[in-house]
């Protein structure tokens, strides 16, 4: 077979199949020497190139396609199912069935043999040697539409998608290609591999925090003239949200994080390179329970040490049940209450006794937290009570005040603050709370969103998947394991009895 050469440095068979990709870059080559062509500026024949070079790609995929053959294997074929038992013969039929893939550089037509039964049963071996998708989409195709839609709302994915490639998807079939794309990231993750240790530090950190969700409502919403107090035009449901990562010690003084948290233009002790988080991963589920998240959670700490080699810390809010959900899940790691959700709580005190934003307000949170860090827990919850006598408060103002100081002495075991600084222990759940924002709300809250719960959830663990970094390795894993559902190994296979005769 002789070879030529095209753009150079690309070898390709001079056959009838690549004709068409030959006229078509010689029709490129000609119009970039045309007159029309030296007369245009940079921009107009930068569009033109690529789109006639596009139309080049796609024919050279077509020839390729065409030279691949059309999938006979013979008179017939014996298919099965993955289970075994009874074997179907299936004839070939005369003409080839066209099927239509929408491919990165447009659509190609695929020509296959056909074998069928009486019963209406079918097979194209073709399919499989071309590790065709269950869709008409390529998979590079359905890859960049998907990593686009974690990103942005579908409109603009569709978009960008047309615009760089030239292929028009409709919304609803983007959604559905979402959805059929989370099918393995539970798989995903369960079958990898634990973290390399010469890249991880020696604390593994778990946190768990809720994000609430807009959800489609299931009928109309009923007409209302006014709304009530804190009634929401939303309906949500609370997706539950997990980070596991490792880190280096990061010690510190109670001082340092005061100042970090009231004075952040002038913090004297800003952290080092290598000391934030090391091999994030972030995760969400709509539709798991809170017991099998845990499950989830205490998988991928057991993944990364195996052989508790590290100090395992939970950093969690005030929720009782959650907490003890970890501590049974995760037993010996250090349950950690969230510093920032303790001083919600303070804040909360001092708004009634001082203004809000006020520097009296801030100055009594701010001695108030310093006592906390410097292990004087109970001395602040010794004093809140005894203000709540002493200034006569009575009321919700005392209620507020009463809670605070029972939400404190409840999570005292949890609040040692000053033995968790000196260890270079994290105590705030600012990556879980950084995946709520990044994973849930810059997405999936934007003005007008409501979710399904099969949207929700596939969006929540492909934008998860997106945000590990873990996207390209998902999808190579993802495509294997299509292909391994819609072509089983050993369904089928040439009919020998036929091919002898």
């Amino acid at each position: 077979m002789s070879y030529g050469v095209i753009c150079r440095r690309i070898y390709l068979p001079f056959t009838t199949t690549l004709d068409p990709a030959h006229r078509q870059f010689r029709s490129l080559e000609e119009w970039l020497l045309s007159r029309e062509a030296s007369g245009a500026g940079l921009g107009r024949v930068e569009l033109g190139v690529e789109a006639q070079g596009r139309e080049l790609l796609r024919l050279l995929l077509q020839a390729h396609v065409q030279e691949r053959g059309s999938g006979d294997v013979g008179p017939a074929i014996e298919l099965g199912s993955p289970e075994g038992g009874h074997r179907r013969v299936l004839p070939r039929r005369k003409g080839l069935r066209s099927l239509r893939l929408l491919t990165l550089f447009g659509g190609i037509r695929v020509e296959r043999l056909r074998y069928a039964g009486r019963q209406g049963v079918s097979f194209y071996p073709l399919d499989e040697q071309l590790q065709l998708p269950a869709r008409t989409y390529s998979y590079a195709v359905q890859s960049r539409l998907v990593k686009r839609a974690v990103q942005g709302p579908f409109e603009e994915a569709i978009d960008g998608l047309r615009e760089t490639t030239g292929v028009s998807i409709p919304k609803r079939s983007a959604q559905q290609i979402l959805v059929d794309a989370s099918r393995d990231v539970d798989a995903f993750y369960a079958q990898r591999a634990g973290i390399d240790p010469r890249t991880a530090g020696p604390i593994l950190v778990a946190s768990i925090d809720c994000k609430g969700i807009p959800m489609v409502r299931p009928g109309p919403a009923p007409r209302v003239v006014r709304r009530g107090k804190g009634e929401k035009p939303n309906k949500k449901r609370m997706a539950t949200v997990a980070a596991v990562f490792t880190m280096k010690p990061r010690v510190r003084t109670p001082l340092q994080v005061v100042e970090s948290l009231f004075n952040p233009e002038t913090r004297t002790h800003p952290r080092k390179a290598g000391e934030g988080p090391q091999n994030k991963r972030v995760w969400a589920s709509l539709l798991a329970g809170k017991d099998a998240f845990v499950e989830d959670v205490k998988a991928e700490v057991g993944r990364r040490d195996p052989r508790r080699r590290k100090t395992w810390v939970v950093v969690a809010d005030g929720e009782r049940a959650l907490q003890i959900r970890m501590a049974h899940a995760l037993p010996g790691a250090v349950i950690v209450l969230d510093l920032i959700h303790a001083l919600e709580k303070m804040w909360s005190v001092a708004y009634l006794f001082h203004p809000e934003g006020s520097p009296e307000a801030q100055a009594f949170v701010r001695e108030r937290t310093l006592r906390i860090l410097q292990g004087g827990v109970g001395q602040v919850v010794k004093g809140l009570r005894q203000m709540a006598t002493k200034r006569g408060l009575r009321g919700a103002r005392r209620k507020t005040l009463l809670s605070v100081a029972a939400y404190l002495y409840h999570n005292r075991s949890r609040m040692r603050y000053h033995v968790y600084l000196a260890r270079g222990l994290p105590i705030g759940s600012g990556s879980v709370e950084g995946a709520c924002k990044n994973l849930i709300k810059d997405r999936m809250e934007r003005s007008g969103m409501r979710w399904s719960e099969e949207g929700a959830e596939a969006m929540v663990k492909m934008r998860a998947v997106y945000l590990s970094r873990d996207f390209d390795q998902y999808w190579s894993y993802h495509v294997v394991q299509e292909q391994r559902r819609l072509y089983p190994k050993g369904v089928w296979r040439p009919f020998r009895s036929c091919a002898k005769k």
